[in-house]
């Protein structure tokens, strides 16, 4: 590294130098020889104010700048330091684009220096990163920031951070250099120099690099194989809790500031009694049990002591994470015996080699969404153990890609393949075939459960946490969705014949061309079944418009959603609908029958190409399943199915979402589930309501004969941690009152903001309501002291919005949907819970709907049998949020005055732990909060 680079980062106005932001401030570093050799760091007066905002993040002031020199007196010496060097900065679209507006704006030229953007790099070169900005970037591997957004600070960084991106560059292998080079022009940064630089040194050297292998130009990590091990248990289940749990155990010895949970122990005996008695069981562990810990230990001890493994399956990622990287490790110290432990996904998570190889081996040119994602892919595998993309952040349409080079595209494994033996997928099944405890997912759960057990190892039994989630999951596997970009991505990956897409290319290469009566069939059929898709999808879009003007719903993501019933549906344009399916089916099969054609002739050839026959199987599969979910969704009739239809408001005209579910799962789960497995323990914090299983018991179909239930009660001292306040004088929505509503809920997060100086989670039933609250607070809040940030306005995913809500100090984070459960924020991060309606789902929501009709049609009552559990188990999870460990405190707002109001109220607030209520005039109920805090 012998070039000269100079690092630059400047603070603005804003964020637009057409807008007419301003720089204020310049921070310049030079490296020289690997080294930091320079500084330059000044205030520009920028002849305007700085928004509140940007003095806020920065620290930097009108007084700061009222005296600094402007960028016109400054302009030449920054412009003379990037003579005859790189240009780096921490996203350089950014900084030289306002860089060179200014330039231009004094008439002087723009500055046209080779650039390297750390951000592209460190994407590339540390893809397990958990975030690519600066400060957590630095933080990742080990930069001290102490200053963040000044400019000086920034560019020091980024010049130690480039550095040591550089000698992250210099471990790679010679067949990784090899293939960045060949992506590098699809890349932002200029990186030709340094890369060319190490490929010629490693060509004239060896370098032994001891845990890298490589394969058909591929060089990814060697992993050890795993060795069969057996251990035995010497002591009885007693006598393990006893070391473990009472004084001088080896909880006390390892966990720092243990304090015993008798409700943790409790747990445990009961999961091993279950396992004895070979009978399920439902328990309700609240927050602060230490559930996790708690069904560990007796299922660690019962498969090492029978010899068989146990399966643990999670509903969120973020848990499985959390028991391999912090409760497994503890375990391990707290047992007097070794155990095996393997995470095993569904092979979409996994990356085939072999489909990456040829992928990386094809000429075709590269979109920058797609080279940034393979360079960083060939960076990872020389780091990654177990080939699962879920340890990286790819760019968003990086995701597309991986689904053609994920292990779910290989239709056929061929044992004999050499690439067989370096599969991912393989490795994670051949690491959970030998393992004591498997932990795996609900979604691949029920992907095995219903498609005759084949995806994961066999097992006996099973602990299911997060297991309020586990009827939506199963219902969902058993269930179908189709959406138009899906099915239109897939097609247009297959493409025309005639574009010399691979298919056009497989019809060269086998000479089936040679009558090219094939190549016009298929061409000629795949441009109409593209047409009748599009018309399809438009009439359904249509469909639902009109139909829409007679009744509204939406799913709380903002979607128009749509329930239809084919018998049900009025003739005329539901016919066309139909027709249009049946036609599409039409066409699909031939597409079908021509793809089974080309698959019979290819394995007939003396030189057949694996991979060839792997990609025609996977396209068979993926036009088959669209040929069937079509036929189901719109033809064939299914009564125990609800069918409903979603749509973009003001999407693209075709932007159509397709669903069907079963209304009732409860049968299938007894026979298909319930009935084979010995054992099944299924815990969550919220499994009751009002201290009753009953609702949670019929809806996953476990006969009260074979299951035992328990109730673990919190160790927290509600009582002394948390106070309930709900107000009595807000406008009542039930009289149309909505909007008033909307303004009182946000009068009083203002209000309990300034109490609690933010800190607070406000979690709304509807995305709607969300959109309106937003609207209303981002005019009235004083955003130099308060920082917004609402789900779906604000960008970044749920753990992102969670960070910045953490990072900022005096901060209210408006959350839907996913946030009303998952989201862990301890301490005095958060300090007040809002909760602006009771979390029922709305009457028309499709599935809803639908069981509520069948409820009906048994003579039940639908709000007492589904609405009304469904709403306290939402309400116990939003409540949960609050306090999530000894020392938390905080207020509960409860904005809905129906919690005391009807006689269903005492459902939500005997379901959760007592806790100090006050219902009173919004201003008794402020004073009261400053009062408690």
């Amino acid at each position: 590294m012998n070039s000269r680079y100079v690092v630059i980062d400047l603070e603005t106005t804003g964020h637009s130098p057409l807008k007419s932001d301003k720089i204020i401030e310049v921070g310049i570093v030079v490296i020289e020889n690997n080294t930091i050799s320079k500084e330059y760091s000044t205030f520009l007066n920028p002849n305007k104010t700085i928004p509140p905002f940007i003095s806020n993040l920065t620290g930097i002031k009108n007084e700061d700048v009222s005296h600094a020199p402007t960028f016109e007196e400054e302009a030449n010496t920054i412009v003379s330091m990037f003579e005859n060097s790189y240009l780096i900065a921490h996203n350089v679209p950014f900084d030289l684009g306002f860089l060179n507006e200014e330039l231009a704006a004094i008439n002087e030229k723009k500055l046209t220096n080779p650039v390297i953007d750390t951000v592209e790099l460190a994407r590339i070169l540390y893809p397990q990163a958990p975030s690519f900005k600066l400060g957590q970037l630095a933080e990742y591997i080990g930069i001290n920031h102490d200053d963040p957004h000044r400019a000086l600070s920034d560019a020091y960084v980024t010049a130690q951070l480039f550095i040591m991106l550089i000698k992250k560059l210099e471990k790679l292998p010679y067949e990784s250099i090899d293939q960045l080079l060949k992506l590098e022009k699809a890349l932002k940064s200029d990186l030709y120099q340094l890369l060319y630089e190490r490929q010629e040194k490693l060509a004239f050297s060896v370098e032994e690099q001891t845990n890298i292998t490589s394969y058909k130009g591929l060089a990814y990590k060697q992993t050890e194989e795993s060795k069969g091990h057996k251990q035995n248990v010497e002591s009885s289940f007693g006598e393990y809790l006893d070391s473990i749990y009472e004084a001088n155990g080896t909880m006390e010895q390892f966990m720092k500031s243990y304090e015993k949970r008798n409700g943790q122990r409790e747990m445990s005996e009961d999961i091993f009694d279950a396992f004895q008695a070979k009978s399920h069981a439902l328990i309700e562990a609240e927050t602060g049990t230490g559930k996790s810990l708690a069904y560990l230990i007796p299922a660690v001890y019962e498969a090492v002591n029978s010899g068989k493994r146990i399966i643990i399956s999670t509903y969120t990622t973020q848990l499985q994470t959390q028991l391999l990287d912090e409760e497994i490790p503890l375990i391990q110290e707290l047992v007097p015996f070794s155990f095996k432990i393997a995470l095993l996904k569904g092979k979409q998570h996994y990356i085939s080699l072999e489909k990456f190889e040829r992928e990386l081996s094809s000429w075709e040119a590269d979109n920058y969404d797609i080279a940034l994602t393979k360079a960083m892919i060939i960076v990872w595998l020389t780091e990654t153990e177990t080939g699962d993309i879920d340890e990286i952040q790819l760019p968003s349409s990086g995701y597309l890609f991986f689904k053609r080079i994920s292990t779910d595209s290989e239709e056929y494994t061929d044992p004999t393949s050499p690439w067989f033996s370096r599969s991912f997928y393989q490795k994670a099944r051949k690491r959970a075939q030998q393992a004591d405890i498997v932990i795996t997912n609900h979604a691949l759960l029920c992907t095995d459960m219903f498609n005759g057990y084949q995806f994961l190892p066999p097992y006996e039994k099973i602990i299911i946490d997060e297991a309020h989630h586990f009827e939506e999951i199963a219902s969902k596997h058993y269930g179908l969705k189709l959406d138009y970009a899906s099915i239109n991505y897939i097609l247009n990956q297959i493409g025309l014949a005639a574009d010399g897409n691979w298919l056009g290319k497989l019809l060269v290469k086998y000479a089936i061309n040679k009558e090219e009566t094939l190549m016009d069939k298929w061409d000629e059929i795949f441009g109409l079944t593209k047409h009748e898709i599009d018309d399809l999808f438009r009439m359904i879009f249509q469909y639902v418009v009109d139909q829409q003007k007679f009744k509204k719903s939406f799913s709380d993501i903002g979607r128009i959603q749509y329930r239809f019933e084919n018998e049900k549906e009025p003739p005329g344009n539901w016919r066309i609908i139909t027709e249009m399916a049946a036609r599409l089916t039409y066409y699909l099969r031939d597409l079908l029958h021509m793809l089974t054609q080309l698959k019979d002739h290819l394995t007939k050839q003396d030189l057949f190409d694996k991979n060839d026959i792997d990609e025609v199987q996977a396209t068979i599969h993926s036009v088959k399943l669209f040929s069937d979910t079509i036929e189901k969704l719109f033809i064939s009739e299914k009564n125990n199915d609800v069918k409903w239809i979603e749509i973009e408001a003001y999407g693209a005209k075709n932007a159509v979402h397709l669903y069907s579910e079963p209304i009732e799962i409860a049968s299938f789960l007894t026979n298909d589930f319930f009935n084979k497995k010995q054992s099944v323990i299924l815990t969550s914090a919220t499994l009751t309501m009002k201290n009753s299983f009953t609702f949670i018991q019929n809806r996953l179909g476990l006969h009260s004969e074979n299951t035992f239930t328990k109730k673990i009660n919190s160790p927290f001292s509600y009582l002394d941690q948390v106070q309930l306040l709900i107000p009595d004088d807000f406008p009542d929505i039930k009289h149309g009152d909505l909007d008033s509503f909307i303004y009182s809920t946000c009068e009083a997060i203002m209000s309990l903001a300034e109490i609690t100086n933010g800190r607070m989670l406000v979690l709304f039933t509807s995305y709607d309501m969300l959109k309106r609250a937003h609207s209303i607070l981002k005019e009235a809040i004083d955003s130099t002291k308060f920082v917004l940030i609402a789900q779906g306005i604000s960008s970044g995913s749920r753990s992102r919005l969670k960070k910045n809500f953490v990072n900022f100090d005096q901060s209210i984070l408006l959350g839907t949907s996913s946030f009303w459960e998952g989201v862990d924020i301890p301490g005095e991060d958060l300090s007040c819970l809002v909760i602006a309606r009771l979390p029922f789902q709305p009457p028309n929501h499709p599935v809803y709907e639908a069981k509520s009709s069948r409820l009906k049609e048994k003579g039940k009552n639908a709000f007492m049998e589904l609405s009304l559990p469904n709403a306290v188990i939402r309400f116990k999870q939003g409540f949960g949020r609050l306090i999530r460990s000894a020392n938390d405190r905080g207020i509960v707002f409860v904005c809905d005055a129906r919690i005391v109001k009807t006689r269903y109220g005492k459902y939500f607030t005997d379901s959760i732990p007592n806790v100090p209520t006050t219902f009173n005039s919004t201003h008794v109920l402020m004073d009261k909060a400053e009062e408690w805090f």
